[in-house]
């Protein structure tokens, strides 16, 4: 039972990471002009605003701060390769999808889908909340849960939002090994899921075990899930990378800074 369990997390992970590449170059949503252009649902309030509020944005202004963060690469030759693959199939692949379905698929709609995976993987900001031993975000986060999945409908709804204290914490697995004193390790740069580090990887096979959509049945269904969340994800993100990699020298490098900046910064808090 634990292999065939073993089997379907490496499984999950490989094509939730199929469908999600560029996910770490955290790249940008629709932008305010076209949002102001579709109306809102009713019952569903339109979050697209928050995307450009949130850390979506911050990995790549972190990139410009003053002191820079070292981090190991003794692996860069393979960082580099899977850096200019990762790139192609962002240009060629993810980002055509991301942009079909956002032109068939209206904003409210896309947000209240965003509103509810955000309600739904509530387990990983929580537990990784008490782990650092963060009460007050925890209990935050609960109350974030039962409203959202009450008022809000099952968390397609975000009456939330209108509570500032009960914004989402944003924690993960990979942050609470930084709170520990776990170093970052080495950078690594994954196929489809993109830069991330030794420590940030183990703490992502965690947070996938945190994740209700890991769990569901058949397996099939499972990964289905996952790479409609990423597509879905990947509609309010077309634009910050492509604005990275115009601006910076060395993208490789560039990216590399910002998402060793953005988790330290994200440690801290």
């Amino acid at each position: 039972m634990a292999k065939e369990q073993l089997n379907y997390l490496l499984l999950v992970v490989l094509v939730s990471a199929f469908f999600s590449a560029g996910c770490a170059h955290q790249n940008s949503q629709i932008t305010t002009a076209e949002a102001e252009q579709i109306p809102s649902a009713p019952g569903i309030e339109d979050d697209s605003d928050d995307a450009f509020s949130d850390d979506e944005l911050d990995l790549f202004d972190d990139e410009f701060e003053e002191d820079e963060v070292q981090v190991a690469d003794p692996l860069a030759f393979w960082n580099r390769g899977m850096f200019h693959f990762n790139d192609k199939f962002y240009f060629w692949i993810l980002k055509p999808v991301a942009r079909g379905y956002r032109a068939v698929v209206p904003s409210p709609v896309r947000t209240g889908v965003k509103n509810f995976f955000t309600n739904l993987t509530t387990p990983i900001r929580l537990v990784s909340c008490i782990l650092q031993w963060k009460w007050q975000a925890a209990g935050a986060e609960s109350v974030r849960f039962l409203l959202n999945s009450t008022v809000g409908v099952l968390g397609f709804g975000n009456p939330a939002k209108k509570y500032p204290k009960l914004n989402p914490s944003e924690e993960d697995l990979g942050q609470t090994l930084g709170v520990y004193g776990i170093g970052n390790g080495f950078y690594i740069v994954w196929p489809f899921l993109g830069p991330s580090t030794l420590r940030d990887s183990v703490g992502l096979v965690g947070d996938y075990f945190l994740n209700p959509v890991f769990y569901v049945e058949p397996m099939e269904a499972a990964v289905g899930i996952k790479a409609y969340e990423v597509v879905n994800e990947k509609s309010f993100k077309i634009g910050d990378y492509e604005s990275l990699k115009k601006a910076a020298i060395n993208p490789y490098e560039a990216l590399r800074d910002a998402y060793i900046q953005h988790r330290k910064s994200k440690v801290k808090k």
